[in-house]
């Protein structure tokens, strides 16, 4: 029997007990009735901005990637937003898999700056499947999964929202090279500041106050 697979995501949490932010994706993986022994997946998630709408704030916001909204037309393109393996135990019908997508803070990723500019609503996202699946009643097979194998699903805002606060909760993220890195923990150092946020503090107090604006005369100001 050829294995015709099917894949359905049911829905989509944070995981709660994960070292890291980590979202579960629930998928339904269906056989057409095969029997299967094995499956190895790769799937590939990318964010697809054109199948939603957006406020004014969330454009202004956006517009470092996309640029101004008049060019939306043709600028609104995919956004990678990761690639994960999966190894699926052997069923027979159909079966429940979870797909564990780890997520990062950086605001330097592109993804990460796209979902960090929403205010609310979905995100609307493509999973695509590829890999080999093990499969056969009597003996054993392998055949490809084809490219075009592939679901939808909406990733609520708020889902990544509080992900992101369990594990981060109140923070954002400054990426800075290696050097200046080492000059900041050099400094940390010589003035045994306890955290980073403590470092910036202490820069950030020692810097010169602003030059004040030049007083208005007296004369004459009512």
């Amino acid at each position: 029997m050829t294995c015709d697979l099917t894949f359905d995501c049911t829905g989509v949490q944070g995981d709660r007990y994960a070292a890291g932010p980590t979202l579960l994706f629930r998928l339904r993986i269906g056989s057409g009735g095969a029997r299967v022994h094995a499956l190895a997946l790769r799937c590939q998630l990318r964010i697809e901005p054109a199948r939603r709408s957006y406020d004014d704030g969330e454009a202004e916001r956006l517009g470092d990637l996309f640029g101004e909204r008049s060019r939306w037309g043709t600028s609104l393109n995919p956004v990678q937003f990761a690639q994960v393996p999966l190894l699926v135990p052997g069923f027979t019908g159909s079966t429940d898999a979870e797909l564990p997508v780890p997520c990062t803070y950086d605001l330097d990723i592109a993804a990460t700056r796209y979902l960090a500019s929403l205010s609310d609503g979905d995100v609307p996202l493509l999973i695509l499947f590829s890999g080999t699946v093990f499969t056969g009643e009597d003996g054993f097979g392998v055949q490809p999964v084809p490219w075009h194998k592939e679901t939808r699903v909406k990733l609520p805002v708020r889902v990544w929202r509080e992900m992101m606060e369990q594990h981060f909760p109140g923070c954002g993220w400054l990426r800075l090279p290696k050097d200046t890195m080492d000059e900041l923990l050099a400094y940390r150092s010589r003035h045994g500041l306890p955290s980073w946020e403590a470092t910036v503090r202490a820069l950030l107090a020692s810097a010169p106050a602003p030059a004040a604006g030049p007083a208005l005369a007296r004369e004459g100001v009512r």
